[in-house]
């Protein structure tokens, strides 16, 4: 059984302590939070309740989450910020949970570091689905071993999915980041259209028209490109899609 705290702005409910995993819900509707937190309970999660970023911070602090569930329209603090906010810090689970529909607030927010936006009115049983493919990836599900992937001074360790750039300095992928550079070094020279993308990696927050492919590239670039606006790794080819531009002899 919930419990509930007030006031509202405070309003952070934690439950379930032994439960599969620790899902955030950061809604400030408090009917709607409710249900969200319904779905996840009942799914054996332990479910924990913020009305505004100021609540977030405490949860996040006291008791770090899995993953996020984060409205877009919150009093206060916009849910992109804190999204950009969360994922210069963590690399939790993050879905946006919002009634904004705009292509434009999509792309925002994979950019922002968002692994999936899911619109309201939505299905339960989809963002569920959604969340465990996710959480799957977030508690770091087994992987088969894999060797580290060295070009043009990095290396990227696909079993850790750690990525460490030609100074030695680890840099943070998301999780759509990590699938679609393993997509990549996979696959050293070859011309990969954005459907052969999308079908090589499992995030899966794309509509039929979304440029989800465009954003991940976009965000690899800016992380692992000298120049992103002259790519050399990453490299456009017109009409088809993308190259990873290494050779096989650089990239396994």
């Amino acid at each position: 059984m919930r419990s509930v705290t007030t006031p509202e702005s405070e309003d952070a409910r934690i439950m379930h302590p032994n439960s599969a995993a620790h899902v955030l819900v950061v809604e400030d509707d408090s009917v709607t939070r409710a249900k969200l937190a319904g779905y996840f309970e009942a799914a054996g999660h332990r479910v924990s309740e913020a009305g505004d970023g100021l609540a977030m911070r405490r949860i996040m602090t006291e008791d770090p989450a899995d993953l996020l569930l984060l409205d877009i329209n919150l009093p206060g603090e916009d849910g992109l910020e804190l999204t950009r906010e969360v994922r210069a810090k963590s690399e939790i689970g993050i879905i946006l949970v919002t009634g904004r529909v705009d292509d434009v607030d999509r792309i925002v927010g994979l950019e922002m570091g968002a692994d999936d936006y899911v619109t309201k009115p939505f299905n339960p049983r989809e963002l569920l689905a959604r969340a465990k493919n996710l959480l799957r990836r977030t508690l770091g599900a087994a992987r088969p071993e894999s060797p580290v992937r060295r070009f043009a001074g990095w290396h990227f360790d696909v079993r850790t999915r750690r990525l460490t750039n030609p100074g030695g300095e680890r840099t943070p992928l998301t999780r759509a980041e990590y699938e679609l550079l393993s997509a990549f070094t996979a696959r050293p020279g070859e011309v990969l259209s954005r459907d052969r993308l999308l079908d090589l990696i499992t995030h899966r927050s794309w509509e039929p028209n979304d440029r989800t492919i465009d954003v991940l590239v976009r965000r690899l670039r800016q992380k692992i490109e000298t120049n992103p606006k002259d790519p050399e790794i990453f490299v456009t080819a017109h009409g088809e899609g993308y190259v990873f531009a290494m050779d096989s002899s650089t990239a396994h």
